[in-house]
């Protein structure tokens, strides 16, 4: 047997490298007879690959369109796990690679079994990529977990899941899973809390997807216009920081935003002169200096401690130039 696939390895080779074969130019290279050729050949129409024959003195064999990618020697888990790399490639981060990554994706589709035909489509429908460097080595990920995801956001049903958060709480979460994204090196799932009310970013390699899946639910309007990578940029720079605060600007809202602040940070306009601006930190002191070098009058409505911090901040600057 591993004789045989050998050979029919060896003539799916030949036959990609060659525009038209011979039977005794294939018998001779294989070192079998024409009707071993014959009964190869047929074989390899079995297993889908169009070899044509022409009939005659000046006939042979040919590989039709369509299969001039070798067999894929891969288990169903590693096959996925290529379609998965070739999509985050597809969605940039590296000069060049985006178009070959597409059409490679392409071509391995077209060769998979249609049960990871299916499941593959799946991941690439309902995953969006945010392009950008990734900082150091990130969380791995399943492709079985990816692909459970993206195959209930396809079916519209829910997810169950057990999650780990930041601080280390373990939560059972039943979920409307509505996008995959990758984003820095890391997976998000985007989705409707159904029990919260809300809509929540979760982090892939922190969640555990339970089965059965639940009931199927009607699609919802995502926040943020649909913007799904806005969405989850918001809701992972709100994440990271210890402290938010929101404070109000005497400043128009195009004026803030032309300053450039950074990642993390929300303008919001409130009239012709004011807006909202908010922020996260991890220290109420640099929050507070921060804030002062804008140039800006400003008032501090969330969170009190933030309050607090900027008035001993002011007594303190009062008390620097009380003698003068």
């Amino acid at each position: 047997m591993l004789e045989t696939s050998a050979r029919l390895l060896k003539l799916l080779s030949l036959l990609q490298a060659h525009r038209e074969w011979t039977g005794p130019e294939l018998s001779d290279r294989l070192g079998v007879s024409t009707r071993t050729i014959r009964n190869d050949v047929e074989r390899l129409r079995s297993l889908g690959y169009p070899v044509h024959a022409t009939p005659g003195v000046a006939g042979g064999y040919r590989l039709g369109a369509g299969a001039a990618l070798p067999p894929l020697l891969l288990d169903d888990e590693e096959a996925v796990a290529v379609a998965v790399g070739l999509g985050r490639a597809a969605g940039g981060g590296v000069e060049g690679i985006e178009e070959s990554s597409v059409r490679a994706l392409a071509k391995l589709e077209q060769v998979l079994p249609s049960r990871l035909r299916r499941r593959v489509s799946a991941l690439n429908t309902f995953t969006v990529q945010i392009p950008g460097q990734i900082p150091g080595k990130s969380p791995s990920v399943a492709p079985e977990v990816l692909t459970t995801i993206a195959n209930a956001a396809r079916d519209r049903e829910r997810l169950r899941f057990d999650y780990t958060s930041h601080d280390g709480a373990d939560t059972v979460r039943n979920v409307e899973p509505y996008r995959l994204v990758h984003r820095r090196g890391r997976w998000y799932l985007v989705g409707y809390d159904v029990e919260r009310q809300d809509w929540r970013t979760f982090r892939v390699d922190r969640l555990r997807p339970r089965t059965p899946a639940g009931p199927r639910f009607t699609p919802r309007e995502l926040p943020e216009d649909g913007d799904v990578a806005a969405f989850v940029e918001r809701g992972v720079n709100t994440a990271m920081w210890r402290y938010r605060g929101t404070m109000l600007l005497h400043a128009r809202a195009e004026e803030v935003r032309a300053m450039s602040l950074g990642p993390g940070l929300e303008v919001e306009p409130v009239d012709d002169g004011t807006c909202l601006l908010r922020l996260g930190g991890d220290d109420l002191d640099g929050m507070a200096v921060w804030v002062g070098f804008l140039g800006l009058d400003f008032e501090v409505l969330d969170p009190p401690e933030l309050a607090e911090t900027v008035l001993r901040l002011s007594e303190r600057y009062r008390r620097a130039v009380s003698g003068r």
